[in-house]
């Protein structure tokens, strides 16, 4: 039998393969590799420079490799095949569940009204409740899964009357294309670049059903052995988010530049984004408690966790 973390995250596996962990000591580090997704404050960072410009001084470069989801960029950090990277809140549930190798280092806004579940304007789906007996296109282990199980208990549907096809964003796209399946769920930039080619009804978003945060993540390992560098990283990231408030209106070309998604679609992402990054407080720790003990309970993950267990301490001095 596959172990979970080959289920969850196999498609990481041909992107971790390309990179190999440096296995360096703190005062041998001279290559920091974050992973990122297509859209988010990351992004904004690598735009301007930021990471490197607080890093160079140190000696130490940054590479960044880039996922479509966050199950796979888990996967890599658990290899350490990455160093630090941004998720969703469900990619290091099911990530510690599998027995990763990762830690929480900062939260960061939730997807919000980036991320959603949706049908073509066609569609006979006008609500949640139509969703019953219906497929609905979504990545596993992704902090959309989320969106879609808490979604249907709002709406008294039992996750066990819908039929979830797992696909990454870029099938989970043909599929809507070709209508194999019935509603996808998803978040930004390819909700936004879906709005811009299908002007789908949209069922509820992560702002309207959920309150939850997306994190940085660690390689634990790495950051027991480096912790100012995670820290630098943190604080570099704070004065990108400034930078993205401040700067609104250039906030869509940042991020069409580095990933190359149509500007118009990353113009309405970027106009619902919130930026931010704050520590990882109780209440944060309590809120990803409740989302684990959901996917336990409907037997999504294998065992219970405690999300404390993966939080990292930063250093105090």
């Amino acid at each position: 039998m596959l172990t979970l973390t080959r289920r969850l995250f196999g498609a990481g596996l041909i992107a971790t393969s390309l990179f190999a962990a440096s296995g360096l000591s703190a005062a041998e580090l001279t290559e920091f590799k974050i992973g990122y997704q297509k859209t988010g404050l990351p992004v904004i960072a690598r735009q301007q420079q930021i990471i490197e410009k607080a890093l160079e001084p140190k000696g130490i470069t940054v590479s960044w490799v880039e996922f479509t989801a966050g199950p796979p960029l888990v996967e890599a950090l658990n290899v350490g095949s990455i160093n630090v990277g941004w998720t969703g809140d469900a990619p290091p549930i099911f990530g510690q569940a599998a027995g990763s190798a990762i830690t929480y280092v900062a939260a960061l806004p939730s997807n919000g009204a980036g991320e959603a579940i949706f049908v073509k304007p066609e569609s006979p789906i006008q609500s949640l409740a139509d969703l019953k007996g219906k497929t609905i296109g979504v990545g596993k282990g992704t902090s959309a899964h989320n969106l879609v199980v808490a979604a249907l208990e709002k709406a008294g549907i039992d996750f066990k009357d819908i039929t979830p096809v797992y696909l990454s964003p870029a099938d989970a796209a043909a599929a809507f294309a070709s209508d194999k399946i019935d509603a996808w769920a998803v978040w930004d930039p390819f909700f936004a670049i879906a709005e811009t080619r299908y002007k789908p009804r949209v069922l509820t978003t992560s702002a309207e059903t959920l309150n939850v945060k997306t994190y940085f993540l660690a390689n634990r390992d790495f950051a027991k052995e480096h912790p100012e560098t995670v820290t630098t990283t943190i604080a570099a990231l704070k004065d990108a988010a400034a930078w993205a408030d401040a700067n609104r209106d250039k906030v869509a070309e940042a991020l069409h530049e580095v990933t190359g998604v149509p500007l118009e679609a990353q113009t309405i992402a970027a106009n619902r984004s919130k930026f931010g990054i704050e520590p990882i407080t109780p209440e944060i720790v309590a809120s990803q408690q409740q989302t684990a003990d959901r996917f336990f309970k409907l037997g999504l993950i294998p065992k219970q966790i405690t999300i404390a267990d993966a939080v990292w301490a930063a250093p105090t001095n």
